[in-house]
């Protein structure tokens, strides 16, 4: 299959020769991320100075290792990777400065680990281990944190446990504050905690409870007096800390696993932005990419209102709703999405623009998303190998149901399945594990998601919607990937609450409410990068405009193109273009492409 792959590709590598056969940094990166993963493995004490300060260490000592090479003598492929290491380090390190601002904030709060952490840092220095000192240690834990419960608690009734509107609920985590002239001994006073410190806070105990779990669980049964002093302690202190998390989460952060869970998370600021930017090689401020996407969303709706039109409306949102009732009956979806994407395959096929290896094709499988699934992944995804259909399932509300089979009616359904399959992020995972796979570690939303978009956009201009409900089908994500860029990074700007984003989403672009509050609740979670939901368009954008720009100066077929960027890995665009037309690049380059005309 490899063979069948460069096979294909032989055409594509030969204008790559001149790029030089000098050196590249492959066993480079691959020694950082070992280092990485090593540390990570034998530093597994989350929240802890020690694990903070010697992950800092590794990676300016890389740095170091970097500035020596002889940037020069390395080939292109070489400098991309040199470029690619300096920004990965440079996002390392920063990301520790953030993790300590956050630990901060939480100190207050986790004040207690440091008993558990100095218990597990003796275990790995294979010490003899004293349980009758181990015991008072592990019983001062449980004492602290029902303390810690107590002030929070005194600090939401001197508050008068005033309530916060669940939809617009404050984002921005700030510290605990000791109530001023308080009249109780130190380390008794009331504790504030916003919602959105409670939720990270709780979910770091959980963390550091874990750690507790692991040193126990060494010794439990093992050394004989071990479980005779610490069985009650220990399990008062596991007690203690699950009783605190889930009181920070569901009293405090208002989080229980229901529909109606405020939306929280936490402004990340301009300034932060900027540096993610720089790192993703993007040369625009968040400013000029909200523009952008406010730009792109504008010609949108005019071709809404065309195809609405076809359809006999005069109001694009009813030519919607009429697009959004066509559905298929319970049960069937698996189906449609089965036939969708062998359209899509056939598509690319006869027009010849992509190489897809037959076990490519062949390996593509289907999986339900659940009812909780769908509460943050509310349409459909891809992962491992299979395309993750949502639809409703028996025991969501009857409401709900009927929202999410008209979220994932057949019009919108066709042009996701491309999306997540072929010529999508099915076909991109495949090259990408064949192709300089060690680059992995350096993915980037901004390639990641901006393949599947440029696949949209590319599949609108070769005319892939057959009726206008399917352009009304197509249009409507195009409008939902501007309306992220909007959305997301007004959010992080502090621009725009989650309540507000969700209202933009279900007005402006007519989703549903659930799959609205779903998407947000994503969004904001923290579980992406800052800069994630943005990556779809803006990188989409980017690989058109590049397109444009290799074929137009004749220098590759339209396949040949595809088939090349599927070599480079999940990394900048920038990087990409660089590497096909074998621009200049030095150690201190910096994004400065500027892709996308902002003029009117």
């Amino acid at each position: 299959m490899k063979l069948q792959w460069f096979a294909a590709l032989a055409v594509v590598c030969l204008p790559l020769l001149s790029q030089g056969a000098g050196a590249d940094l492959q066993n480079e990166v691959m020694t950082l991320t070992s280092d990485r993963s090593t540390l990570a493995r034998a530093y597994d004490l989350p929240w802890s100075q020690t694990r903070s300060e010697r992950f800092e260490r590794l990676y300016r000592e890389w740095q170091q290792r970097l500035a020596q090479t002889d940037f020069e003598a390395l080939n292109q492929p070489g400098r991309i990777d040199y470029l690619l290491l300096r920004n990965e380090l440079n996002s390392e390190l920063a990301t520790q400065a953030v993790q300590q601002e956050r630990l901060k904030e939480m100190e207050e709060l986790l004040s207690f680990r440091s008993g558990i952490q100095e218990l597990e840092q003796a275990r790995w220095q294979m010490g003899p281990m004293d349980p009758r000192m181990a015991a008072t240690k592990v019983t001062e834990v449980a004492e602290r944190v029902k303390k810690l419960k107590e002030r929070v608690e005194k600090g939401r009734k001197s508050q008068g446990e005033k309530k916060s509107d669940k939809t617009n609920e404050t984002t921005t985590a700030t510290a605990p504050e000791e109530a001023k002239g308080s009249k109780d001994k130190p380390g008794e006073a009331p504790l504030k905690v916003s919602p959105a410190l409670a939720r990270r806070t709780a979910g770091a105990i959980n963390d550091v409870r874990g750690s507790l779990e692991a040193w126990y669980s060494f010794y439990d049964g093992y050394q004989p007096d071990f479980s005779w002093w610490l069985k009650k302690p220990y399990e008062e202190a596991i007690k203690a800390l699950e009783s605190c998390a889930k009181y920070l989460r569901e009293e405090v952060a208002e989080l229980k696993g229901k529909d109606e869970d405020p939306l929280l998370g936490e402004v990340l600021g301009r300034e932060a932005l900027l540096r993610n930017l720089e790192t993703e090689m993007i040369a625009y401020t968040p400013e000029e990419l909200i523009a952008i996407g406010e730009k792109e969303f504008a010609w949108c709706e005019a071709e809404m209102k065309k195809a609405a039109s076809e359809m006999g409306f005069e109001d694009w949102k009813q030519a919607l709703a009429k697009v959004k009732s066509d559905f298929v009956p319970p049960g069937q979806q698996d189906e449609l999405v089965a036939r969708c994407a062998r359209e899509a395959i056939e598509f690319v096929k006869t027009r010849d623009l992509a190489t897809i290896p037959p076990l490519c094709e062949e390996v593509w499988r289907l999986k339900m998303i659940s009812a909780e699934g769908q509460k943050t992944l509310p349409y459909a995804a891809y992962g491992g190998q299979s395309v993750m259909v949502a639809y409703a399932k028996d025991e969501m509300k009857h409401a709900d149901k009927l929202m999410a089979m008209r979220g994932n009616n057949r019009h919108f359904t066709r042009i996701v399945t491309a999306h997540e399959l072929i010529p999508g992020h099915h076909l991109q995972h495949f090259a990408a594990e064949r192709n300089r796979d060690y680059r992995g570690v350096f993915s980037t939303p901004f390639f990641v998601e901006g393949w599947a978009l440029y696949w949209e956009i590319r599949l609108w201009d070769l005319n892939y919607a057959r009726t206008p409900e399917e352009r009304i089908g197509m249009l409507f994500w195009r409008m939902h990937r501007c309306a992220r860029i909007i959305v997301s990074l007004k959010f992080h700007l502090g621009q725009m609450q989650p309540g507000e984003m969700v209202e933009f989403l279900v007005e402006r672009v007519g989703h549903e409410k659930l799959g609205a509050t779903s998407e947000v609740r994503r969004f904001i979670s923290g579980g992406y990068s800052p800069l994630y939901q943005c990556g779809y368009m803006i990188g989409g954008l980017q690989l058109n405009a590049l397109r444009k720009e290799v074929i137009g100066a004749g220098k590759m077929s339209e396949k040949q193109f595809n088939d090349a960027v599927l070599t480079y890995g999940p990394v900048p665009i920038e990087l990409i273009r660089a590497g096909l037309l074998n621009l200049p690049l030095a150690r201190d380059t910096k994004a400065a492409w500027r892709f996308y005309n902002l003029q009117p």
